[in-house]
């Protein structure tokens, strides 16, 4: 099964987003993308012992979360790559609003039991409403390492707990079964924002984080910890956009440890979330742990290429 087509599919089977040519554009083209994300809740409910077919419906909630999530967060961000681009803030904001609300409905009008639809909704219903406090959060631009954490804590990781929480359940798995692999979630998208963080943080040309004056993780080590090459650190970031200075401030972020640090407390919640999932009886433990090795691997890859070793555990 093409987890992509199928989800768009049983989308299209929303009235309202059928009639909405505009809908089906923005679904149509968010799935030729193939979002890993979108693979989630249908992963979690293998693993639990369900079917693809079982996990279809909170896939496709999933997936409107995140639609209207990205829609709403690319305007924030005055992302030049947005949806809004195309068809307007306006038009925009009504899509958002429109996907937002057609997850619940989706959930709503499957086959699983009562009290895992119940629950499926309430958990959805609170993830959006701690996201959209976490896109209010980082529109702030937090500049110390408490903020940081409390928007990776309300933006990123609700989300990706939200996923493998409604996987589970609509897999036929009790509450508490399915609150590990929520936990489990919640460490995926703490890892899944620093790998992030990690890899536009040393992209070239300058990641408009750079430009924009943002602070991801290795950005705000290097600011706020007191190294050698703070000083002139804090003077490139000025002209990233010449890419020498560029080059010489991605240098520094190896030599203070501000790489180290991110890889350090990646592993950290990879191996958090690999004993929260030693404790889950799982008919396919396999498909949870390529998940995480999927978000860790590239990882490696970065580190080899710029030959880091040493990991700094603090800031």
């Amino acid at each position: 099964m093409n987890i992509y087509q199928s989800t768009v599919d049983y989308l299209l089977k929303v009235p309202v987003l059928q009639a909405w040519n505009e809908s089906k554009t923005i679904l149509e083209r968010f799935a030729s993308v193939q979002p890993r994300d979108w693979r989630l809740p249908v992963i979690m409910c293998e693993a639990m012992g369900g079917s693809v077919e079982q996990g279809l419906p909170a896939a496709a909630a999933f997936a409107c979360a995140q639609i209207g999530i990205i829609l709403v967060d690319d305007m924030l961000d005055e992302d030049p790559r947005g949806e809004y681009r195309h068809v307007g803030a306006a038009q925009a904001a009504n899509l958002a609003t429109a996907f937002l609300s057609a997850g619940p409905q989706v959930i709503l009008h499957s086959k699983a039991q009562a009290t895992a639809k119940l629950s499926a909704l309430l958990n959805l219903n609170q993830m959006i409403l701690t996201t959209a406090f976490g896109q209010y959060l980082d529109v702030q631009n937090p500049q110390d390492e408490d903020g940081y954490w409390r928007v990776v804590k309300t933006k990123s990781a609700p989300f990706f707990g939200t996923g493998l929480y409604i996987g589970a359940l609509f897999a036929g798995a009790s509450r508490f079964a399915s609150g590990k692999a929520e936990k489990i979630g919640h460490l995926y998208g703490e890892i899944i924002q620093i790998h992030d963080d990690l890899n536009d943080t040393m992209s070239t040309p300058a990641n408009p984080d750079w430009i924009q004056g943002r602070s991801p993780l290795p950005i705000l080590y290097a600011r706020l910890v007191d190294h050698p090459e703070r000083a002139k650190f804090l003077e490139l970031c000025r002209n990233v956009t010449n890419p020498p200075d560029l080059q010489e401030a991605q240098e520094i972020l190896i030599r203070c440890g501000a790489i180290s640090y991110c890889v350090d407390q990646l592993l950290r919640r990879q191996q958090a979330a690999q004993e929260i999932l030693g404790t889950l009886s799982l008919a396919r433990r396999d498909a949870i742990e390529v998940l995480l090795e999927e978000t860790v691997r590239p990882v490696w890859n970065l580190i080899k290429s710029i030959g880091e070793t040493s990991p700094e555990p603090t800031m």
